[in-house]
């Protein structure tokens, strides 16, 4: 006999897989279970398309099940007409008896009202199963919607001696801390979110292009600081690969044709890159360094999650690693020569 437990962790699964497609929606993973087998699953199409109930109710063939089945969704099933029509409407439609929910969604034209709107149509409602790894599943849409701000990443490597860099560098290019497994699970990451930043010294220094080249996956809206212009058509993040967004002290005399440009506050950084991707719809961003552009986002209480991959390599000397500060271990995982430690921000 299985458990609504184990019911919805699949669901959990299968919204995980969904995430980079669904963005800026939250990804939510629906299964439906007859007797105790599982006769449809779905997840949130892309953004415009079908959400979870939906897709999860077209996959079940024999549509007469629906009947005597209960339906678990990470999410809320919403109750309001966005780009498609409300998922609390459809499964009282399908005659679903039982509906088992992981979370209560925030958004406002939710909130609540689905839950509503299904007991009132005699639908038996159970809520707050795997209650915490549902909401972090959505923890992105979450911060967003609830704080008004992205879900801010800050990701760096370092050596085992504590630098994140050489002090000089002969070559234009990157200089590898991290081996091949880390460096291709940090494109996958780049992936699953909707933004990625890096400072003017990274861009000089690395040349990098920012996108998910070693993963087979959507390329993030490419942003970096650039105060006073020194970043030109040479350089890689300039390409049309990606969205790309330049944060400068002040708008250039002669622009990049595909750049967006954004005049900040380089006195408020932080505060200034939540503004902008509030005004994007940017609802998380993996920051890349360097290694002052990460302080920075350290020094506040803006940051959310950092991912720290720790190399056996020696500098001796160069540019100093982040100093952690209010951060919180809670995962580590070794990947041949590096460790991988996530830290959330305690505040």
């Amino acid at each position: 006999m299985h458990t609504h437990e184990q019911f919805m962790y699949r669901a959990l699964f299968i919204a995980q897989k969904g995430l980079p497609a669904a963005m800026p929606n939250p990804s939510v993973g629906a299964v439906i279970v007859h007797k105790d087998t599982i006769i449809g699953e779905g997840s949130t199409s892309a953004f415009g398309g079908s959400h979870a109930e939906v897709n999860a109710i077209n996959s079940v063939k024999n549509k007469e099940l629906l009947k005597e089945s209960t339906i678990y969704v990470t999410l809320e099933p919403c109750s309001h007409y966005g780009k498609t029509p409300p998922c609390a409407d459809l499964i009282v439609k399908m005659q679903i008896p039982n509906v088992v929910i992981g979370c209560v969604d925030s958004y406002a034209e939710v909130a609540g009202k689905g839950i509503e709107k299904l007991k009132n149509a005699g639908v038996n409602v159970i809520v707050g199963i795997l209650e915490k790894e549902c909401i972090n599943s959505n923890k992105r849409f979450f911060t967003f919607i609830q704080k008004k701000k992205p879900y801010i990443i800050l990701k760096w490597a370092e050596s085992a001696d504590g630098f994140i860099a050489p002090t000089e560098k002969n070559d234009q290019k990157p200089v590898w801390i991290s081996n091949n497994y880390s460096r291709q699970l940090t494109h996958k990451w780049r992936s699953e979110e909707m933004g990625i930043l890096v400072g003017t010294k990274t861009v000089l220094d690395d040349n990098p292009s920012l996108t998910t080249r070693d993963f087979v996956g959507k390329n993030p809206v490419r942003i970096y600081l650039d105060a006073n212009h020194k970043i030109d058509t040479s350089f890689a993040i300039t390409n049309s690969e990606s969205k790309t967004i330049c944060l400068c002290a002040e708008f250039p005399l002669n622009p990049i044709d595909q750049i967006i440009y954004k005049k900040i506050d380089f006195n408020d950084l932080p505060a200034e890159v939540n503004r902008i991707c509030v005004e994007e719809n940017i609802q998380s961003i993996i920051i890349e360094g360097g290694s002052q552009t990460l302080q920075q986002f350290m020094d506040t209480e803006l940051w959310d999650e950092a991912r720290v991959f720790k190399s056996d390599a020696i500098l001796k000397e160069g540019i100093k690693a982040v100093e952690l500060k209010n951060a919180v271990q809670f995962s580590s995982q070794k990947i041949q020569n590096n460790i991988l430690t996530y830290y959330k921000n305690q505040k």
